[in-house]
């Protein structure tokens, strides 16, 4: 199926992307994990995302799905939806560059009465060739936007 023309500035997204990464926060230890992240061509002015994240012995952290549009050239919106409570819109900018692009996101989020509270997100994707680095801040549970999480995902299909 034909990729829409919107999406064409991210079609390298498409596939599946796997890689170590690293999380820190200041009411937690540092921690290793393994990211997967997928984003699926659905023939539509959006891509369908899905992460999921395992501890390195394969224990399972975190999932969260939604979708990528580019509503308008430079324009990025990620919408998702988080099992532990929270749905987030995220909206920023996608520059491109001669080796790939950079995507800078800015959330606000809602939560579930039962859900931690999480007050906002940053997400920054930077695409070089085959290597796709992820870099995600977070503003929870009374401290300020901190850096939380680094990935660095490399394409497996």
């Amino acid at each position: 199926m034909d990729l829409h023309a919107n999406l064409k500035p991210v079609a390298a997204l498409v596939g599946v992307w796997k890689g170590p990464g690293q999380g820190f926060y200041p009411t937690i230890k540092t921690f290793d994990y393994v990211e997967e992240l997928t984003f699926t061509n659905t023939g539509k002015p959006f891509l369908h995302y899905q992460q999921k994240t395992w501890s390195p012995t394969g224990t399972p952290l975190h999932t969260e799905t939604g979708y990528l549009r580019i509503p308008s050239p430079g324009n990025v919106e990620f919408i998702l939806a988080l099992p532990t409570g929270q749905t987030e819109l995220a909206e920023g900018t996608l520059v491109e560059g001669e080796a790939g692009f950079e995507i800078s996101l800015t959330s606000t989020l809602h939560n579930s009465s039962s859900a931690k509270r999480v007050d906002a997100t940053t997400r920054k994707y930077t695409l070089s060739g085959d290597v796709l680095e992820m870099r995600f801040g977070m503003a929870a549970v009374g401290q300020p936007m901190t850096d939380h999480l680094a990935a660095t995902l490399t394409r497996v299909e």
